[in-house]
């Protein structure tokens, strides 16, 4: 058998076993520090989006919060997806997405795409990156892209509950996968050439598979962005004002444009 042709998108991991090992380990420390930077302390508050979703993805609506996703909640006899409800924006985004103990089966993945992605396949496949509008990692350890994959990781543990975290960096056009912490590397690059919205995305084949996302953070665009930010947190981080936003907005002394904007923010 021919070996599979290399992801021009696709940074090759086993170059570091040729030498690379310093350099490689440089870029994660790197990734790491930007992880840990102010840069990327922009809170977000998107949530799966039932519009855009397999009809085998149940979102619950626990207290208005769509955080959590079901897949296949009765049996699975295909591939199940669901995108967030914001495209991701500014040149840093990290999240994270915490998967219950039904890690089996053909593929559980996570990444990211653009609309253009499909959400449903009648087949356990690996529907993310099956194509040019994705870029995804499986449960079993490879990445794929325009219908390509190859080696990234080392398999997950099936049935053990693990946290799988995201960093989108435009800056550089990188996307990078942590395990439960642990900073796997970059995945691929040129991301920054990428002109349509992305979206982040998971899928599963497995039935009764639960994706709840967590962390979710981005870079601040510009000062004012992080001025509207910062009055947003003020007003609405410790939950005196749950479900009355509007209201606390509108009694700022500020112009009708600029309490929208907060509002966009916090609901962003």
């Amino acid at each position: 058998m021919a070996p599979e042709p290399p992801l021009t998108s696709l940074r090759s991991r086993e170059s570091s076993v040729d030498g690379d090992n310093t350099n490689d380990e440089q870029k994660k420390s790197d990734i790491e520090k930007i992880i840990r930077s102010n840069a990327i302390h922009c809170r977000l508050s998107w949530l799966w989006d039932e519009s855009d979703s397999s009809k085998e993805a149940r979102v619950t609506d626990e207290g208005g919060c769509k955080t959590e996703v079901i897949f296949h909640p009765y049996w699975s006899n295909g591939t199940a997806g669901i995108r967030g409800s914001q495209p991701l924006v500014g040149e840093l985004n990290y999240w994270e997405i915490h998967v219950g103990n039904r890690v089996f089966g053909t593929s559980l993945m996570f990444g990211v795409s653009t609309k253009r992605a499909r959400l449903h396949a009648n087949e356990f496949t690996n529907m993310i990156g099956e194509d040019a509008q994705g870029w995804g990692l499986s449960h079993r350890g490879r990445v794929y892209h325009n219908g390509q994959s190859r080696y990234y990781c080392k398999p997950f543990q099936e049935y053990t509950v693990v946290v799988v975290g995201v960093l989108l960096d435009r800056a550089r056009g990188h996307l990078s996968f942590f395990k439960d912490g642990h900073n796997l590397g970059i995945a691929f690059t040129g991301m920054d050439k990428i002109e349509d919205d992305l979206y982040p995305i998971v899928c599963s084949t497995a039935a009764k598979t639960a994706m709840t996302v967590g962390r979710r953070q981005r870079s601040f665009l510009d000062l004012q962005d992080r001025c509207f930010h910062a009055v947003a947190t003020s007003l609405f981080s410790d939950g005196r004002h749950k479900g009355k936003e509007k209201e606390a907005v509108d009694r700022l002394p500020l112009p009708t444009k600029m309490k929208r904007q907060i509002l966009s923010v916090w609901a962003s």
